[in-house]
C-alpha cells in the first residue's frame, strides 16, 4: 500500500461542510478559468468509439475501460483518458477563432492507476482548449497560457483563505518556469520525481516545460502521448517541447503536487516526427490522425487539463482525494486513513 500519513493530521472541516465548500470551489474555479482564457462551456462524452483514434493514450501503457455497443453492431466503446483531440475535432465543428476556446467537465475511469492519496480510479477534471495562431506556437504564449491558469488557482486559493480562515495561503506571487533538461543538470543524481520535489520544495508553484522528449541523459522526464502535446519542437540551446506541468508545493501531504498537464498541441510536422519516434506511425491511418495530417479542419490549438479533485484537495488542506471525491479504495488504506482522521468518502 502506497500512502503518506500527515504527523496529527486533522481535516480542516467537517465532511459535511466539506461538501459545501466542494460546490463553492468548482463553481468559482471554472468561472474564473472561462474568463481568464475566454472560454464558453461544452458538454463532453464519458465514451468514444475504439480504433477511431479521438481517445489519448496518456503514457501508452494504459488501458482504456471498453464495452461493446449492443445497437452499434457490438462496436467497441472506450471510456475516455482525457479530451485532448475531441476537443480539437469540437473546436473546428464549432469553427472557434484563434484567441476563443471551449472548456468541459472531464469524467474518467482509470483502472491501472497506482492507488496512493492524490491517484484515485476516478478522474475528474476541467479539460480546456484554445484555438490560436500558427505564430502563437512558441514558448512565449505557452508562458503566457499557463501564468493565466495559475492566475486563477492564486485568486480561488486567497478567496477560500478569505471565507475559511483557518487555511492560511501558501503559493507564491509568480509562478516559476524550469525546463525537465535543466532540472536534470542541476539534480542528475535523482530521478524525475524527486528533481520536481526539489523544484517544488524551492520555488512554491513551477511549470516544468518539455515532457516527452528524450532528455541529454537518454531518458524521459515523463512520458506523453505522441498525438496531442508537442514536446518535440526545438526550443534552442538543445531544448525541445512546448508543453508542460504545473506543479505546486503541497505542505500537507510535504511533497509536490501536479494540478495541470498543458501543451500547444502537435502540428502536421510534429505529429509525423513524434509518430515516428515514438515508432508508432501506423497511428496515421486513425480518422483524427489523417484528418490532421491532411488540413481537414482541426485548427492549431493549446490545452490542457485541471485537477478538480486535485484542486479542492489543495485548497481544503485535504490529505487524500478520497477526501473530496468518492471512489473506491483498498481495504487497507481505508483502515489507515480512518484510524488517522482521514475520512474517505
Amino acid at each position: 500500500m502506497n500512502i503518506f500519513i500527515p504527523e496529527n493530521y486533522r481535516p480542516v472541516l467537517p465532511p459535511e461542510e466539506t461538501e459545501g465548500s466542494i460546490q463553492k470551489l468548482k463553481w468559482s474555479f471554472e468561472n474564473g478559468l472561462a474568463e481568464a482564457l475566454n472560454l464558453r462551456r461544452v458538454t463532453a462524452p464519458l465514451f468514444v468509439l475504439s480504433g477511431t483514434g479521438v481517445n489519448d493514450d496518456l503514457n501508452g501503457t494504459e488501458r482504456a475501460v471498453s464495452f461493446p455497443v449492443r445497437d452499434m453492431g457490438g462496436r467497441s466503446a472506450e471510456v475516455v483518458h482525457s479530451l485532448a483531440k475531441w476537443k480539437r475535432l469540437k473546436l473546428g465543428q464549432y469553427r472557434i477563432p484563434p484567441g476563443k476556446g471551449i472548456y468541459t467537465d472531464m469524467n474518467a475511469i482509470r483502472a491501472d492507476e497506482e492507488l496512493d492519496n492524490i491517484h484515485s480510479l476516478y478522474v475528474d477534471q476541467w479539460d480546456w482548449e484554445r484555438s490560436i495562431r500558427p505564430e502563437d506556437r512558441s514558448l512565449a504564449f505557452l508562458r503566457e497560457m499557463a501564468e493565466k491558469v495559475y492566475g486563477v488557482v492564486k485568486a480561488i486559493e486567497m478567496q477560500t483563505c478569505a471565507r475559511i480562515p483557518s487555511i492560511a495561503p501558501v503559493l507564491p506571487e509568480r509562478l516559476t518556469f524550469i525546463h525537465s533538461e535543466d532540472l536534470l543538470a542541476e539534480w542528475p543524481h535523482l530521478p524525475p520525481r524527486e528533481r520536481e520535489r526539489e523544484a517544488a520544495r524551492r520555488h512554491g508553484a513551477v511549470f516544468i516545460i518539455g515532457i516527452g522528449m528524450t532528455l541529454a541523459d537518454g531518458q524521459k522526464h515523463d512520458g506523453r502521448a505522441p498525438d496531442y502535446d508537442d514536446w518535440s519542437t526545438s526550443t534552442g540551446d538543445g531544448r525541445h517541447g512546448l508543453n508542460g506541468d504545473i506543479i505546486l508545493w503541497n505542505p500537507v501531504l510535504d511533497g509536490p503536487f501536479e494540478i495541470s498537464s498543458m501543451g500547444i498541441r502537435v502540428d502536421r510536422a510534429a505529429l509525423v516526427r513524434q509518430l515516428e519516434l515514438e515508432g508508432c506511425t501506423g497511428r496515421s491511418e486513425l480518422a483524427f490522425h489523417r484528418a490532421l495530417l491532411a488540413g481537414g479542419g482541426i485548427p492549431l490549438s493549446v490545452g490542457g487539463g485541471i485537477g478538480q479533485s486535485r484542486l479542492c484537495m489543495f485548497f481544503l488542506r485535504c490529505a487524500h482525494i478520497g477526501e473530496v471525491q468518492a471512489s473506491l479504495w483498498p481495504e487497507e488504506m481505508m483502515t489507515a486513513c480512518s484510524e488517522n482522521n482521514i475520512i474517505l468518502k
